[in-house]
């Protein structure tokens, strides 16, 4: 049966993924294919100029990432789906705490975001026939720009998904199958004379590409890859001031943030309160069985001990 004949309006998908137990905010449908070819260039510059840092694994299996039919053969749509995370903003931290990204402050997006977009599946295929591949940011899937193609948003000067009207603390989650569903325009917004990310950002990291269009993220200098990514002891000189796991800096600075009212968080997201609570002390003091209960089910277990002991000391 073909999709044209089991799934005639955009509503009945909508119902699925915005029902209570997926939960997207929003989605977008964009038509499999080859990645662009500017698009695929400027990734390239990207890796060439060593922007990618320790993440090595970001130059492997390019193959893949220029076409998602080799993450699922016959792929005919890519579904994105954005789900909102506390912004920055309201966050209530109090005097002499260490900082987590907002984004970490709940259950790890990666579990939370499968088990959703699976019960998605199931109703689609139970529904529609077809194959589906879920991929929540392991996949060597380009998935902001599938995003812009899915009409979902645009991607920001700090590199980040901006939804118009909501801003860009969202997760991606995406859904590859081989059912042609009907595809959406793409986002053609931009950033605009707005830099107020690039001036704002504490280390530096977004700079110009030298194609003179947009600008490109610096890993090697990004307080989030080096708190979150990065090996060993942090570059000579390194100060985190009170961030102890990522850094907000760029979206708190975005206007697009500055949106009411703000979209709401799935309940997995919300903080989980001791993780509003890490002091210096505390983190260099922790020991590894109070660690791995702290951090059960969190994306900061990402860091491990080591790593979270090695920002806390780099903390004013």
């Amino acid at each position: 049966m073909s999709f044209s004949h089991c799934l005639c309006n955009r509503s009945e998908l909508k119902a699925i993924l915005q029902s209570p137990e997926v939960g997207a905010y929003s989605f977008g449908i964009a038509s499999a294919g080859s990645v662009e070819l500017t698009a695929v260039h400027t990734y390239n510059r990207w890796l060439e100029a060593g922007y990618n840092a320790s993440m090595t694994y970001m130059e492997r299996n390019n193959g893949l990432r220029e076409n998602p039919d080799g993450l699922l053969p016959g792929v005919k749509s890519v579904v994105v789906c954005a789900f909102a995370y506390p912004r920055p903003t309201d966050i209530k931290w109090r005097p002499g705490v260490l900082r987590v990204a907002s984004y970490a402050l709940g259950d790890d997006y990666h579990d939370v975001l499968r088990r959703r977009l699976d019960i998605a599946c199931t109703k689609l295929k139970e529904q529609y026939g077809g194959e589906y591949r879920v991929c929540v940011d392991t996949a060597p899937l380009r998935e902001r720009y599938w995003a812009v193609r899915s009409g979902l948003g645009c991607i920001g000067l700090n590199g980040l998904l901006i939804i118009p009207g909501a801003g860009s603390c969202f997760f991606l989650g995406t859904i590859l199958t081989t059912l042609e569903l009907p595809a959406d325009e793409p986002c053609t917004l931009n950033c605009g004379n707005c830099r107020r990310c690039v001036v704002y950002c504490p280390a530096h990291a977004l700079v110009d590409d030298k194609s003179g269009k947009g600008t490109l993220v610096d890993a090697r200098r990004c307080l989030s890859c080096l708190t979150i990514e990065h090996r060993g002891e942090l570059p000579e000189g390194t100060r985190l001031g009170n961030r102890l796991y990522g850094c907000d800096m760029c979206q708190t600075a975005c206007p697009h943030n500055r949106t009411e009212p703000a979209p709401e968080p799935l309940p997995e997201f919300l903080p989980r309160p001791a993780l509003l609570e890490l002091t210096k002390e505390t983190v260099e003091n922790m020991e590894h069985d109070e660690y791995a209960a702290l951090f059960k089910g969190s994306a900061i277990k990402r860091a491990k001990l080591d790593g979270l002991k090695r920002n806390a000391r780099a903390c004013d």
